[in-house]
Order: C-alpha cells, then structure tokens, then sequence
C-alpha cells in the first residue's frame, strides 16, 4: 500500500467511528498534526 492509501484508509475508519483528529490521536497518544500528515500522505516514517 501507498501512503495516499494508507492515509484514506485511516481517514475513512476514523470517519466511520464519528471521531475527528484530535479523538484519534489522543487515544493514540500523539499530536493531531500527526494523524493530519498521515491522512494527507505527508509522514515519512
């Protein structure tokens, strides 16, 4: 899987949970910008 895939996949079951960023990436324990670069197909890593 590409990172553009990857990104609309976690989009599209963060979606379907009725969460925004924030939500999952407190539950998660890191930043929402994180969660806004991997969505986007940005992160590197």
């Amino acid at each position: 899987m590409n990172q553009i895939k990857i990104g609309a996949f976690i989009s599209e079951r963060r979606k379907a949970k009725g969460w925004t960023q924030s939500q999952l990436a407190e539950k998660l324990g890191i930043t929402d910008k994180a969660v806004s670069k991997w969505e986007t197909g940005v992160s590197h890593s």
